[in-house]
């Protein structure tokens, strides 16, 4: 985690409820009574120079109320972290790298069946040509490749997005649905072909500014989004199926929105059976900017007025086979998933089921009750 940079969170204390901690030296302070919300945070005019100017309570040192978040070995009697956001919208872009494309056009010509997909990918390979990782969507260029594919009859809803002029941008999670660094994330039992998807993830206020960026595991079921994209609710939007922190890292003169474009993250999987796997995503090979992202999720036809969580899309698709030839990966129980990078930190989660993962329970209002309760906001 980068130590000179402006970091923010959230932690829950036992008897009390979430609170807003921002880190200084290694230690979490409390900064709840100024900023009951991570909401009310990120609309400041500047949150960092904020979050930093603000006195608060030493919660103590950061590292036990970070280990702490594991739901097997927790104290509850202790704080732990979770994750950083709460009334935002949790918003995702797809699509946004070449490579996540190609996967998502074959996904979409195996129809879930992943032993299909080694012959179609070298198939959709050859059709669209090594050229295509510098192309600019929407551009004349990338219209005129559309009417060469549709003339092959290869062209994909996914291709539409992943060159055409509007970016795909989907709810991920509800509100105050996802699960911070150390806890258990969710894949559907019913799919049999998933895998991570390691990510940045910005945070925007209601105005539109990009405010800070933190790392996220938006959770792909590949077969059910495969079979359908009328299916992407149920393939995206399911319990503990999204992972986002450890914490935002808010923008000041050391780190800002062109930074973000030059990050570099690494994965990591570590299954009980022995199985690894790692992979990495830059930002520097995204086909759209972070901020052409963040424009076309928020704007006067778009509002917002909790401002939202964005994920900005992966170039990482796994290919290597884990359990049988032709198959590829998928997640099994018990999985670690790691995603990390030096300027934001690292994001850790086990692979549960998502009807064996803690269920969501703490919602909208029970947040506004408990705030009103502590006398943080009106009652």
């Amino acid at each position: 985690m980068h130590e000179n940079g402006c970091l923010v969170g959230r932690v829950w204390l036992p008897g009390v409820g979430p609170s807003i901690v921002h880190l200084r030296e290694g230690r979490a302070i409390d900064i709840s009574h100024a900023f009951p919300t991570m909401r009310d945070l990120c609309e400041a005019p500047d949150p960092a120079r904020a979050a930093s100017a603000t006195a608060g309570t030493d919660l103590g040192p950061a590292e036990p109320i970070i280990a702490n978040a594991d739901p097997r070995g927790r104290d509850p009697a202790q704080p732990w972290l979770i994750a950083p956001c709460d009334l935002q919208a949790v918003k995702a872009a797809g699509v946004t790298f070449v490579v996540s494309m190609l996967e998502r056009v074959i996904e979409e010509a195996a129809r879930g069946d992943s032993g299909r997909s080694a012959g179609i990918r070298g198939r959709i390979a050859a059709l669209i040509g090594p050229d295509i990782a510098g192309l600019r969507p929407g551009s004349a260029e990338a219209a005129a490749l559309k009417a060469t594919l549709i003339e092959a009859g290869a062209w994909s809803q996914y291709l539409e997005v992943g060159i055409g002029p509007d970016a795909e941008i989907f709810t991920k999670c509800q509100p105050m649905a996802a699960v911070g660094s150390g806890a258990e994330i969710g894949v559907h039992p019913a799919s049999v072909w998933n895998n991570p998807e390691p990510e940045v993830v910005l945070a925007i206020a209601s105005d539109g500014r990009i405010v800070g960026a933190t790392l996220g595991n938006d959770v792909n079921l590949r077969d059910v989004e495969g079979r359908s994209a009328l299916l992407l609710g149920k393939a995206k939007d399911n319990n503990a199926a999204t992972a986002i922190g450890p914490f935002i890292r808010l923008f000041d003169a050391g780190f800002d929105i062109e930074a973000v474009g030059r990050l570099e993250l690494a994965l990591e999987v570590q299954g009980e059976d022995g199985f690894t796997l790692r992979g990495r995503s830059s930002m520097a090979r995204i086909s759209r900017s972070p901020a052409e992202i963040a424009a076309q999720a928020v704007n006067r036809h778009h509002p917002y007025p909790d401002g939202l969580m964005l994920f900005l899309g992966t170039m990482f698709a796994p290919v290597e086979d884990r359990d049988a030839p032709g198959k590829g990966f998928t997640h099994h129980e018990g999985d670690i998933v790691t995603i990390s990078c030096p300027e934001l930190g690292r994001l850790e989660n086990r692979v549960t089921a998502t009807d064996r993962a803690e269920a969501w329970g703490f919602g909208a209002g029970h947040l506004m009750r408990n705030l009103a309760a502590r006398g943080l906001i009106g009652g």
